[in-house]
C-alpha cells in the first residue's frame, strides 16, 4: 500500500498533457514546480534540438521525462478504479478460520497453496502423508494462522484445520447425535483411544459393546461407528460410545418385539448373563429377566446348577412392561407342577423321605420331589419339651424319614414330623420314672436358673440351682457342672400334661441340716477360712465343708484391718436358718466377746482382791479391838485398887500408846494393797486375753 501511495503522488507531480491531432500529436510536458532540478549536459542538448530542430517522428512523441521515472501520471478516480478492481479479484479472510486452498505446486518439502489471497501460503509436505496421492489442481482445507508475519508471509496450517473440523464434527455428534467414524489406535486403562478424524477421544469398556468385553486387544485397529457422549470443551477431549449406536438399533428391534408379545408366549433365548439372584436372556434385541425362583420348581442355591452362559433355551413369557421395557420370563412354567404329580399314595400317616432345603428359626423344609416340600416344625422334633434350635438341629442337605402329619394339595401344603416315628414316651412315665427314683442322665443346657438333663430320648427335666449342693451356694450352674457331663438325679415331681420333671441332685444325699443345727448353733465359736469376697461381705468355709455369710462389717479384725481371702479367722455363729439354709457368722463378734470376757475376769480378780484386803484388815482391826478391851478391863480393874490405896498407876496408859502404832501398821498393807490394784487388774486382764484363744480351741476340740 506504501508503494502504491509513492506511486500516485508521482503521477500527480508528472502527469502530462496529451493533445490529439489528425496530422499530428505532440506532447508538452508539465513544468514542474514544486521541484527545480539542474539540467545535465544531455538535457540540455535535447532542449536545444526540441527548439531548433522541427521533426516529426515517433521518438519525439514519446515523453522522456516519464521513463526516467518509470511511471506514470494517473487521476485519483483512476487509481480507485483500479484499485477496486484488483481488490475484487482478492478474498477476504481473517485468522483463525478454516478456508478452501488450491494446490498451486509441490516442491521436494512444501506445498504451495493459493488461498485466493494476495499471497500464496507454504504448508509442510508432512503435513499431507495421509493423502499421498496430492497433486497441483487438488482443493484441501487449512486453517489461517496469519495474514502476515513478521515477513510479510500468509501463514497455513492443515493439521491444525483438520483436528479443528474434527472438534467442530464431535461437537455437532454430541448435540445433534450425529454418528463420527474412528479408528481404535490403542489400549489404556479402562478402555481404548479411538482417532476420530485426528482428534483423540476415549472408549470405555463399558461402551465398547452390550456384552461385557475381556479381549480390549481384538478391537485395536478396527474402524468403527460412534456417538459422542460426553465432551469437555477446555480440554477439547470426549468420550465416544459404540455401545450407544447398538443400544439404538436394538431399541428399534426392541420395541418390534414387545409390541408382539403376550403373556404365555413361548420365546427363544440365549443365556447372556448369570447373576446370584437370576440369568439374563437375549431375546433376539431384548433382554429378559429370567428369575431364580423360575428356573427351577426346586430349590436352587444358584442359577448356575442349571444354566450355562450362551446356551439357548426356551422360555415362557411371564409378564412385560411396554414403557419400562421389561420382560420376565419363567422356565419351571413349561413343566407340570410337582405338585400335581405327586402320588396318590402319599396321605396322612404316611412315611416319606426326603432333605433338608431350607432352615428357618420355626423349622425346616424336607424336599420329598424337587418342587415339593414338607414343613417340620421344631415342635415337631423330639418329644423333649426342651427347645430346638432348628438351625443347629439340621443341616442343608442331610436326609430324614418323617411322617406326613397333615397334607393339602390345593394349598401345596404338607407338615411333617420326626418325633411321631417313635412311640410318646411320656404316656409310660410315671411307670419308669416314679417319684424318688433314681436316674443318670446327660446335661444338654445351662441356663442362670438351672440344669437341663436328658434322661432318655425324649425325656428330660430340670435340676434347679438351689437343688445342686446342700452346703454350697452357686452363683450360675457352670460352677458346678458343663455341658456334656452325667449327672446323677433324683425324680421330685412329675407333670405329664405339660410333659415336664422336677429334679434334683443334692436329694441323693440326706439332709445334713439337721445335724448342722446341733453343731453350730448361735453362738458357737468356728474356725473359718475365706473363700471369697466382695463388697456386701465375704463367704467362709466352715468345718464339714459348709459354707457361710459374714457382711462386711463382721470381718473386721482386731487391730482394724479388714480380712482378706484364704485368711483363716474364728467366727461366731450369729444366725442359723435351717429352712433357708443360711448361717451367718461375725470374727467381729467373736473378738468382742472375748474383750467382754477378759474385763469380767480382771474386775472378778479385783474384786476379789479388794474382798480378801478387807477381809485381812476386818480380821486384825478385830483382834486389836479384843487386846484393847482386855487392857481396859485391867485398867479398870488397877483402877479399883489405886483408888483403893490413893496410889495412881501410869503403866497401864501407856500400853494403849504403844499399840497404837501397831495398828496403823497394820493398815499400811491394805493401803498398799490397793494402790498396786491396778497393776494386778492390768496383769490378769493379759493372763485372761493369753488363755482365751487355746481354751476357744480345746473347747472346739
Amino acid at each position: 500500500m506504501s508503494e502504491e501511495k509513492d506511486l500516485k503522488a508521482e503521477n500527480q507531480e508528472k502527469t502530462p498533457e496529451i493533445t490529439e491531432t489528425q496530422e499530428s500529436t505532440t506532447v508538452k510536458p508539465v513544468k514542474e514546480v514544486l521541484v527545480e532540478e539542474p539540467e545535465s549536459a544531455d538535457e540540455i542538448v535535447d532542449e536545444f534540438l526540441k527548439d531548433n530542430v522541427d521533426v516529426n517522428s515517433p521518438h519525439d512523441d514519446f515523453d522522456w521525462s516519464i521513463s526516467n521515472k518509470h511511471t506514470l501520471a494517473y487521476s485519483d478516480e483512476v487509481i480507485a478504479e483500479y484499485l477496486k478492481e484488483y481488490e475484487s479479484t482478492l478474498s477476504t479472510i481473517s485468522e483463525s478460520e478454516i478456508v478452501s486452498a488450491k494446490v498451486s505446486s509441490i516442491t521436494a518439502g512444501d506445498v504451495v497453496l493459493d488461498i485466493n489471497f494476495k499471497s500464496d501460503g507454504l504448508i509442510s509436505l508432512s503435513e499431507f502423508r495421509d493423502m499421498p496421492d496430492l497433486k497441483p489442481g487438488d482443493h484441501v482445507d487449512v486453517y489461517v494462522e496469519q495474514q502476515e508475519d513478521e515477513r510479510g508471509q500468509l501463514i497455513l496450517s492443515r493439521r491444525k484445520a483438520k483436528l479443528l473440523k474434527a472438534w467442530q464434527n464431535i461437537v455437532d455428534s454430541y448435540e445433534n447425535g450425529t454418528i463420527i467414524q474412528g479408528t481404535v489406535v490403542s489400549k489404556t486403562k479402562g478402555g481404548l483411544i479411538v482417532d476420530a478424524s485426528g482428534l483423540e477421544t476415549f472408549l470405555p469398556g463399558s461402551q465398547i459393546d452390550i456384552k461385557p468385553i475381556i479381549d480390549y486387544d481384538s478391537y485395536v485397529g478396527k474402524t468403527m461407528e460412534f456417538k459422542v457422549v460426553k465432551i469437555n470443551e477446555a480440554i477439547k477431549n470426549a468420550v465416544v460410545s459404540h455401545k450407544a449406536l447398538i443400544e439404538s438399533d436394538l431399541a428399534e428391534q426392541r420395541d418390534a418385539i414387545i409390541s408382539g408379545l403376550e403373556k404365555g408366549q413361548v420365546l427363544e433365548g440365549v443365556v447372556k448373563n448369570i447373576t446370584d439372584f437370576g440369568a439374563f436372556m437375549d431375546l433376539g434385541g431384548v433382554d429378559g429377566l429370567l428369575y431364580i425362583t423360575d428356573i427351577s420348581w426346586g430349590r436352587i442355591s444358584h442359577p448356575s446348577e442349571i444354566l450355562e452362559l450362551n446356551q439357548r433355551i426356551n422360555v415362557a413369557v411371564l409378564d412385560f412392561d411396554e414403557n419400562k421395557k421389561r420382560i420376565s420370563l419363567g422356565l419351571k412354567q413349561l413343566q407340570d407342577h410337582p405338585w400335581e404329580v405327586l402320588q396318590e399314595d402319599i396321605q396322612v400317616e404316611s412315611v416319606v423321605k426326603g432333605k433338608i432345603v431350607n432352615i428357618e428359626d420355626y423349622g425346616a423344609f424336607l424336599e420329598i420331589n424337587p418342587g415339593v416340600e414338607g414343613l417340620i416344625h421344631v415342635s415337631e422334633v423330639s418329644w423333649s419339651n426342651q427347645p430346638v434350635n432348628a438351625r443347629e438341629y439340621f443341616k442343608l442337605g442331610q436326609e430324614y424319614e418323617s411322617k406326613v402329619v397333615t397334607i393339602d394339595r390345593s394349598e401345596r401344603k404338607m407338615s411333617l414330623s420326626l418325633k411321631q416315628l417313635s412311640k410318646d414316651p411320656w404316656s409310660e412315665i410315671e411307670e419308669k420314672f416314679p417319684v424318688d427314683s433314681r436316674h443318670t442322665g446327660e446335661v444338654k443346657n445351662l441356663t442362670p436358673y438351672g440344669v437341663f438333663v436328658e434322661l432318655k430320648e425324649g425325656i428330660g427335666g430340670m435340676v434347679h440351682i438351689s437343688d445342686l449342693s446342700w452346703t454350697k451356694r452357686f452363683s450360675h450352674p457352670s460352677e458346678f457342672t458343663k455341658v456334656g457331663n452325667e449327672i446323677e438325679v433324683v425324680i421330685l415331681e412329675i407333670d405329664k400334661d405339660s410333659r415336664k420333671l422336677s429334679l434334683g441332685h443334692k436329694q441323693i444325699e440326706e439332709n445334713p441340716w439337721d445335724t448342722f443345727e446341733n453343731v453350730f448353733p448361735v453362738g458357737s465359736y468356728h474356725e473359718a477360712t475365706i473363700l471369697r469376697k466382695d463388697d456386701r461381705g465375704a463367704i467362709v468355709q466352715l468345718p464339714y465343708g459348709l459354707e457361710a455369710f459374714s457382711p462386711i462389717k463382721h470381718i473386721k479384725k482386731e487391730d482394724g484391718a479388714m480380712a482378706e481371702v484364704e485368711e483363716k479367722l474364728t467366727f461366731k455363729v450369729i444366725e442359723f436358718n435351717r429352712d433357708d439354709k443360711r448361717i451367718l457368722v461375725s470374727h467381729s463378734r467373736y473378738v468382742d466377746d472375748i474383750r467382754r470376757e477378759a474385763d469380767a475376769s480382771v474386775k472378778q480378780e479385783i474384786k476379789k482382791e479388794k474382798a480378801d484386803v478387807r477381809k485381812s484388815v476386818k480380821e486384825r482391826q478385830s483382834s486389836i479391838e479384843k487386846a484393847t478391851l482386855g487392857e481396859l478391863a485391867g485398867f479398870s480393874a488397877l483402877k479399883e485398887q489405886l483408888a483403893n490405896s490413893d496410889k495412881p498407876e501410869a503403866k497401864p496408859e501407856a500400853k494403849p500408846e504403844k499399840e497404837a502404832p501397831k495398828a496403823a501398821d497394820e493398815k499400811a498393807p491394805e493401803a498398799a494393797t490397793e494402790e498396786k490394784a491396778p497393776e494386778v487388774v492390768a496383769e490378769k486382764v493379759e493372763e485372761v486375753v493369753a488363755e482365751a484363744t487355746p481354751k476357744a480351741a480345746a473347747e472346739e476340740e
